[in-house]
């Protein structure tokens, strides 16, 4: 808690003092919200499984099941602008009610359906209902929590979601051994959950429009300011997307068992499910161009300890670093994403923030397996290399967006052509 003491009136001695509780309860609604984002997380495990049910189910090959699993990627690109443009027309819940049945029916219909060419479809569309209410989620948190208050709603966020994912994986593996379509079925039924607590107990949260709102994306993707920020999103999400895909092949060459992987990646969920919730008493207070800047520099060190990992234990090691620095950096990135977005196209800018994940996910693989292959171990360098250049530009471009941000008190604007 703190306070600000000023003397007001001239000559009169009057003193206001104003109190602000940084640990002041977050609104209701905002917990509706998370408890649907932890129950559609826990219950997502149907996915996780899905080349090995077109393969041990369906009779599918690995590279048409690899196929049909990269349709999925697909629709999330296009639904997470869908989604965007959704909730700023029609509303945060219609477009969450929308996803959320949606996607329920469609994990029923994959249950029951035997047809390849109609689970490629199926799958192609459920991409789209799954990444669709990412934009809306985001935006009605923005739009319920005050901006004192948004760091510890965007850190809790983030711990649900990683917390919601373990246990989806925890899950995924008991489910595959019973059945696959018993599986969806589930995941199903924990998405109609969602949907009907979301329909219960959320409200529209959107504000009217002060202005005829911009069409289509054009307005965030001429937002200089926001492009160079989201640029920066890429270079951290390229670091992070490394721990699935390449550092797995790095434990490989270097001829250890798998089970090492399994250790990484257990010891990172353990961390943010376990310390996550610490972070804001780090961060709180600090410029946040200053905290993205080191949670860069600590992944960066992170991936450079990789260079001379031959072992499990500084495999962990290392994991236990980047796993720190992508824990300081989730807040912030939230936070400047919700500061520098109109309130009447939050929806927007949240798709377009969200698509350096799927672009990661596809530049992380190609461009890292490239790079293993061409220098070894010397790849890690140039990630840490990357990873420290990220932290200067967070550096070089913070005091513009702080200068946007308290031009417009915190809640975005058109920006100037």
């Amino acid at each position: 808690m703190t306070s600000i003491t000023a003397t007001t009136g001239s000559g009169t001695g009057r003193t206001v003092r104003v109190v602000i509780n940084k640990e002041a309860a977050l609104p209701a609604t905002y917990w509706y919200l998370w408890t649907g984002l932890l129950i559609n997380r826990l219950g997502g495990f149907a996915v996780l499984f899905l080349s090995l049910y077109l393969t041990a189910q369906r009779g599918a090959s690995p590279a048409l099941a690899g196929l049909i699993a990269g349709a999925y990627g697909i629709g999330g690109v296009g639904g997470t602008l869908l989604g965007g443009v959704l909730t700023d027309r029609w509303g945060r819940r219609p477009t969450l009610l929308a996803a959320h049945f949606g996607a329920a029916a469609l994990l029923v219909a994959l249950a029951l359906t035997t047809s390849l060419p109609v689970i490629a479809g199926l799958t192609l569309l459920l991409g789209v209902v799954h990444a669709a209410p990412q934009p809306a989620f985001v935006a009605a948190i923005i739009d319920v929590v005050p901006p004192e208050l948004r760091s510890r709603a965007f850190n809790l966020q983030f711990w649900a979601f990683n917390l919601g994912l373990a246990g989806a994986s925890l899950l995924a593996g008991l489910l595959a051994s019973w059945s696959y379509s018993g599986m969806f079925l589930l995941d199903a039924g924990s998405t109609l959950v969602t949907a009907l607590l979301l329909l219960w107990k959320v409200r529209e949260t959107r504000r009217p429009a002060r202005a005829p709102m911009a069409k289509g994306l054009s307005v965030p993707l001429t937002d200089r300011i926001f492009l160079v920020f989201v640029g920066l999103t890429l270079l951290q999400a390229l670091l992070y997307s490394q721990t699935n895909t390449i550092i797995p092949l790095a434990i490989a060459a270097d001829g250890l068992d798998p089970r090492v992987y399994g250790l990484v990646t257990a010891l990172s969920g353990t961390m943010i499910a376990v310390g996550q919730l610490l972070v804001p008493r780090l961060i709180d207070g600090r410029r946040k161009d200053r905290v993205l800047a080191a949670a860069l520099a600590v992944m960066a060190a992170g991936f450079a300890l990789v260079t001379w990992a031959d072992g499990a234990v500084l495999y962990l090691v290392a994991a236990a670093v980047w796993t720190v620095g992508s824990m300081l950096a989730a807040p912030p990135n939230a936070e400047i994403n919700s500061e520098l977005a109109p309130a009447e196209l939050r929806g927007r800018y949240q798709a377009v923030f969200f698509l350096t994940f799927p672009a990661a996910s596809f530049l992380a693989p190609a461009l890292g397996g490239a790079g293993l292959q061409a220098f070894g171990a010397g790849h890690w360098l140039i990630v840490a290399g990357v990873g420290l250049a990220g932290a200067v530009l967070h550096l070089v471009a913070g005091p513009a967006r702080e200068r946007r941000v308290i031009g417009t008190g915190g809640g975005g604007r058109h920006p100037s052509p």
